[in-house]
């Protein structure tokens, strides 16, 4: 691990010495190097909405009618054991086949899949012919009804962007007002991840007579399921 923190050190150094020669200037130094360091320190706040500071029961509510205002859909439930009922009811809903691929994550592992045994779950990375997946979420953003997502070995990439449906299992405690927030509670998780990805309902294009298409680009529907009992 040391060996490949000094070539991407080296890489990086790289890019920005070939920046600096183009710019006929060299490496910053004194102040003007410690400028930078210090503002990426200190994690200054940008503009914070007035609609966010409101208490945290009230955040959730706010998230909630944000992701509905984002073409995305809600349903709250007690605890992670009314998880798998509320992903059979949607695919049901949306007449879709009860195969889930799930996020090996140990956010998901309280979940009771074997009450909708009807249900096919299948952990590991979304594959071409998966239409549907279940992921946690790092945090929900009040001020937008954003996702924060993040990558690693139990929460691939791949099923938050293949898959057409994208069910998103998040906890109330993991609802926060602002983007700050959201990356104030990543920091103090420690070790920040390769990707973090900030969705915002599902995947939407305009064509040439803007006419919104959904899925273009990823999932054509994006699904919450809110937790909010004790287990939250």
């Amino acid at each position: 691990m040391a060996g490949e923190g000094k070539t991407q050190a080296a890489a990086r150094e790289g890019v920005l010495g070939s920046i600096r020669r183009s710019l006929k200037r060299g490496p910053l130094d004194g102040d003007a190097a410690a400028a930078p360091a210090r503002r990426i320190e200190e994690h200054r706040r940008n503009l914070i909405p007035d609609r966010t500071a409101i208490p945290h029961d009230a955040q959730v509510d706010l998230f909630v009618q944000k992701v509905e205002e984002n073409a995305g859909t809600v349903v709250r439930v007690k605890s992670l054991a009314d998880v798998p009922d509320a992903v059979a009811d949607f695919l049901a809903g949306h007449n879709l086949p009860h195969e889930v691929r799930i996020a090996p994550s140990a956010e998901l592992e309280g979940v009771p899949w074997n009450r909708r045994p009807a249900l096919e779950v299948r952990k590991g990375r979304a594959e071409d012919p998966d239409l549907s997946s279940v992921t946690p979420a790092h945090a929900g953003v009040a001020e937008s009804g954003t996702l924060m997502l993040v990558s690693g070995e139990g929460t691939p990439t791949t099923l938050h962007f293949m898959p057409d449906n994208h069910i998103v299992v998040i906890r109330a405690s993991e609802v926060v007002g602002t983007y700050e927030d959201g990356w104030d509670r990543l920091r103090r998780q420690g070790a920040m991840p390769r990707t973090v990805n900030f969705v915002t309902g599902p995947s939407r294009t305009g064509d040439i007579e803007q006419k919104i298409q959904l899925g273009a680009h990823g999932p054509r529907r994006l699904h919450v399921v809110l937790v909010e009992g004790s287990d939250a």
